[in-house]
Order: C-alpha cells, then structure tokens, then sequence
C-alpha cells in the first residue's frame, strides 16, 4: 500500500511517517523546498515535492503516482495576515484535493486533520457540556474558521472523495513547539495563566492521534467527522504542574491575568509581529484560545466506530515530552 503525508516535515506529520514506515507502507512524504528533513531521516522515506498554492502544479507533480491513502496534515497554525490561514489552509486542501480528482488518483480514504478549534467557544456556562458533532460549529479564531471552511468544502464533495475528518484537542509530545514555550517558561521560573474562572482543558497526545490516523484509514467512512482527546478533562493548571514536576520542581512565580490583560499584550504582540514581520504567539488567536474556558468534547464516536483507544494520559504524555526536550537540548 502506497500512502502520501502532506505536512510530512511537521510535528504530528513526522510520527505519522514514523508510524506507516512501522506498518509496512511505501510512505512518501511531502515537502517542500524549504521543509527541514531532521524528523526524517529514514531512508525508507519517498520524498515527493507539492506545490498546494498552485492545482496546475499540482496536477503536474501528482502525474503517474498512485496513492492508496492520502494524510492531509499540512497547515499553519500562526500567520501574520488573517487571509494566508485560508489560503494555506483552506485554499491549500482545495487544490490538492482537486488535483487528486484531476488525475484521477484511486484512493481509498482521504484522511483531513483538522481541530476542535472548529467549534471555538460554544457551552460556555458552567457546569460545562461536552462539544458534540451535532452542535453548531461558532470558531473565535481565524485558524478555526479556515479549517471549519476547509470542512465544508470537503462536505460539498459528498463521495467524490472518501474523507474523513479528525479534529484534535489540544496535541502536544515531543517536537511539538507551542505548548514548548510553556515549559521554556516554567523553567525560567514563571508560569502564565488567563482568566479567573474555572477552565476545562483537554489534551490529546501525539502518538493517539496517530493512531487515530491508520483507524480511519482502515475503518472510516466517507464523510464522518471525530473529535480526539485522551479521554480526561483537566483543569488549567494541570499541566504546568506536570511540567513544574518533570523539570525537578524549580521555584517559580505562578501569574494568572485578567483577560482583559492579556488583549492589550497580543494587541500590541500582532503590531509588532506586523512591523518586523515575524510570526508571534502573542496575537488575536492566542487571545481567544486562552481566554477560551471549555474545551471538553465528546471522543465516544471514535471509539465505538474506529475502535480508539487513547493509550497516553497527561501525567505520561508530560514526563514523555519533557525527557525529550531535555534529551534534545531544547531545554
């Protein structure tokens, strides 16, 4: 079986690769010019250059190749313009998915990670309710709304392609860079919080969401959409006290900001990220996914109809993802 990875080069699209050279798949991973291999080194590894801003060169690229399954994990997750998240994001699925069509490639599944982002902040009021599939999707971010857009657009394809959508809570592990910065802070001895009111987090780790990937290539059905996370709900200082512990317990100044703060600092984080021309996390988006209190979601469709079984709680994820930023120097 032959398997075709956009995003190849990232965080969850290397322990993909990882994962179909362990099940025995021709993997090829897409890249491009610019895309670090360090994740990459096996030399199993077929490598295919794709252009998703252009279908024409798509079409050119995808000529001859037969793909059994394609993982579309390619994306952006910061952007300095609110317009590149559709036009990577959404723009970026379109081509490639029309291309496939084009050459008319045989597949078997089509596989689109997309968030729990989607749904931004929806069943605000305590006690909080779970996210469901049947609830209306409202994202509060731009990255949100490009992936909502690149669902629907999937949606309008009815069985032109059979594709199956993932949508991820918060996916962290080692590589992953974001929920990185945390622990970078934490060991220097500060730990940021937003928002007085009680925060229900979920997290889901790496290698579930991998294994989240090969079930719905083996068992999804076209058009069915499943929400990822380990199963629990944490509460928001959980975590930083996970990393707190795996870092040896360093003393530290825990802050937890008024939201009303944390606006000014990503307000004036995006003017100077427009300015220099660097991508920040201290933006728009950052301020509604911080500010964000419920992110509980209903996991019970993945695992009756796919047979998911997430296998990594928090407290192993952490001490897992820590030993590798140590191991790795990041820390």
């Amino acid at each position: 079986m032959k398997i075709l990875i956009t995003g190849a080069s990232g965080f969850i699209g290397s322990f993909i690769v990882e994962e179909a050279l362990n099940r025995g798949f021709e993997t090829w991973a897409a890249v491009r010019k610019s895309s670090s291999k360090a994740f990459l080194q096996d030399e199993r590894i077929h490598f295919i250059e794709l252009n998703l801003s252009s279908k024409e060169q798509l079409v050119e690229q995808l000529k001859g190749q037969q793909f059994d399954y394609v993982v579309h994990a390619a994306g952006v997750t910061k952007c300095l313009n609110k317009a590149d998240f559709h036009r990577i994001n959404t723009e970026g699925t379109k081509h490639l998915v029309e291309a496939l069509l084009e050459v008319k490639m045989p597949l078997k599944r089509f596989v689109f990670v997309s968030s729990l982002s989607v749904f931004g902040a929806i069943k605000e009021k305590m006690p909080y309710d779970e996210i469901r599939e049947d609830d209306t999707p409202q994202p509060n971010t731009e990255y949100g709304r490009s992936k909502l857009a690149t669902e629907q657009y999937l949606d309008s394809l009815g069985a032109r392609v059979p594709y199956i959508i993932l949508r991820p809570t918060g996916v962290y592990g080692p590589r992953e860079k974001d929920y990185f910065m945390m622990a970078k802070s934490i060991k220097q001895h500060i730990d940021f919080a937003v928002g007085f009111q009680r925060q229900d987090i979920t997290f889901v780790y790496v290698t579930d969401v991998v294994q989240a990937v090969f079930l719905a290539l083996e068992k999804g059905e076209t058009g069915r959409k499943y929400f990822l996370s380990d199963g629990e709900v944490y509460q928001s200082t959980t975590f930083s006290d996970l990393i707190h512990k795996e870092l040896g317990r360093p003393w530290w100044l825990r802050i937890t900001a008024p939201t009303w703060l944390l606006r000014i600092i990503t307000f004036f984080g995006e003017y100077v990220g427009r300015m220099t021309g660097k991508v920040t996390a201290l933006n728009k988006d950052k301020y509604n996914i911080l500010k964000q209190r419920n992110w509980r979601c209903d996991i019970t469709p993945a695992l009756q109809e796919l047979g998911y079984e997430p296998k990594v709680k928090l407290e192993e994820g952490v001490k897992r993802t820590i030993k590798w930023y140590l191991d790795n120097k990041w820390l």
